[in-house]
């Protein structure tokens, strides 16, 4: 699935913004990808905090192989069923390995309200995300762009958002979260897709969960 929106926000992008004219062109027909599973993209984002995307990719792919079932839906019984000591073996801390499994707990146990998600606007999903034990504010962010597909997001904590704001606007020097929000300013009301293109700056592979 690809945002139906996503041709319209080059355009509103290249126009506004002269970094975003020159990179966009650079990745073709790429586009933002949903995996259209709500619990396999929150456990793909905290298997993916604050690593690289090659990374976070390694993890997963030996991640998934534990697990019954096809590498692109994570069940959260089978999840659960696995032995916290076989989840560490694959490159996963235990801090992760705790989050995913209070994650898969609140998916089994109902604690979220899936159904309602796509009525509800960003700040309330995030509200209702960052509840559960290790997601945090950037997760909830990961969540929103990648399985929601909104629009209008700027995770000002991704550290390759700012260190790519830093590389393409300010020559390399450091950014704060306050200048890159006022920059983030610019891009409304598609910051997701201009965030993407950052993202892409850095590291070649697409980003997904």
């Amino acid at each position: 699935m690809t945002p139906d929106y996503w041709d319209e926000a080059c355009r509103h992008l290249a126009k506004r913004d002269r970094v975003m004219k020159k990179l966009i062109p650079q990745f073709g027909e790429a586009r933002l990808q949903a995996r259209g599973d709500a619990f396999t993209t929150l456990a793909r984002s905290i298997v993916g905090q604050q690593i690289s995307v090659k990374s976070a990719q390694s993890i997963w792919a030996k991640f998934v192989a534990l697990l019954p079932g096809p590498s692109t839906r994570v069940q959260p019984a089978a999840l659960l069923a696995c032995a916290p000591e076989a989840l560490r073996a694959v490159g996963l801390p235990l801090r992760k390995v705790d989050y995913l499994r209070d994650l898969a707990q609140h998916f089994e146990d109902g604690q979220v309200h899936v159904r309602q998600w796509t009525q509800m606007d960003d700040e309330a999903i995030i509200d209702e995300l960052v509840a559960i034990r290790g997601i945090g504010r950037w997760t909830a962010e990961m969540f929103l762009i990648f399985h929601l597909m909104r629009p209008n997001v700027l995770p000002l904590d991704d550290v390759g958002l700012i260190k790519g704001i830093s590389d393409q606007y300010f020559s390399g020097e450091p950014v704060s979260r306050a200048e890159a929000r006022e920059l983030g300013e610019a891009w409304a009301p598609y910051r997701s897709v201009a965030t993407w293109y950052i993202w892409r700056s850095l590291d070649p592979l697409p980003v997904e969960y």
